[in-house]
């Protein structure tokens, strides 16, 4: 039996493998700490593997800022069938010409930058306040309206026999089921997603990765300087003294640190030893405590 640790706190990249749902990964994770809190920075459907980070204990409170990171995907499009879920779980809707590689080519492009993009219908985004797959699912035509994304690059990496190989890396928010829909409607044809591979979340990387099973504490990270730097949480650190005084929640001053923070935006508070303690914002150099992990002695 694996040993358990209720006062576990930090985060594990996991190497989700395809069969299971996101949840059903993050439930092995609980039983495995014996802790009903455990967050992430963003799911991945039942077909998709890759990338998954959980995030344990008190740093469930900071998966706004894991979850802002952009992502990077190995993505498998199948053009020609069109299914109701936008994947390969779902029951072809559609069927469509097969193009050949010189269309696919020219219609990228338009895909790139920030773009209006509109969410599945089988997908877990609101609609009059019940998700959009629940509306589907009980029979409804659903149309989640289009929203902004940002796609930073699209590259195509292989093209054969109507199976597209595409590596894509993307804001937050972006489905690349919606983008296999988008491009082969670019391409006068259907399409659907037929796989999915999450190579990387913000700064983790699949390589770096666990199996679900396999996640112990000795796969527990905390964030340091750097990690904290890459999630866009600034690194600050805290004058010789001011660890209690900052999990109190006194007020904040300029004093309280080894280097004054300057300029606006998120920073990532750390103590005088490099223990990661939580995340302020400062505005017109007002500071505000946003997250504080743990409390003082």
């Amino acid at each position: 039996m694996r040993s358990r640790s209720t006062d576990a706190n930090g985060f594990l990249v996991l190497d989700k493998p395809e069969g299971i749902t996101s949840f059903e990964a993050l439930g092995t994770v609980k039983r495995t700490f014996g802790t009903g809190r455990v967050g992430h920075a963003g799911t991945l459907d039942r077909f998709a593997r890759g990338v998954l980070v959980a995030l344990v204990g008190r740093y469930a409170r900071l998966s706004e800022y894991f979850t802002a990171s952009a992502k990077i995907y190995l993505a498998g499009i199948r053009f020609g069938t069109e299914t109701d879920t936008l994947d390969p779980e779902g029951r072809v809707i559609a069927e469509g010409p097969v193009p050949d590689r010189g269309i696919l080519e020219k219609s990228l492009p338009a895909f790139t930058g920030e773009i209006l993009q509109a969410p599945p219908a089988y997908s877990a985004v609101h609609i009059a306040g019940k998700r959009a797959y629940e509306r589907a699912l009980a029979g409804e035509d659903v149309h989640p309206e289009p929203r902004p994304v940002t796609v930073h690059s699209l590259e195509l990496l292989e093209y054969e026999d109507g199976l597209a190989r595409l590596r894509v890396r993307c804001s937050r928010g972006t489905y690349i089921r919606s983008l296999a829909r988008d491009i082969a409607a670019a391409c006068g044809t259907r399409a659907h997603l037929e796989t999915l591979v999450r190579e990387a979340s913000g700064p983790f990387r699949r390589e770096d990765g666990v199996p679900p099973e396999s996640a112990g504490p000795a796969d527990l990270r905390a964030l340091d300087p750097e990690l904290s730097d890459s999630l866009g949480l600034k690194p600050v650190r805290l004058a010789p003294g001011q660890e209690t005084f900052f999990l109190r929640g006194g007020p904040l001053t300029k004093g309280r640190f080894v280097k004054p923070p300057e300029g606006d935006g998120l920073r990532g508070v750390f103590s005088e030893e490099g223990t990661f303690l939580g995340v302020l914002e400062i505005r017109q150099g007002v500071y505000s405590y946003r997250v504080v992990l743990g409390s003082a002695p």
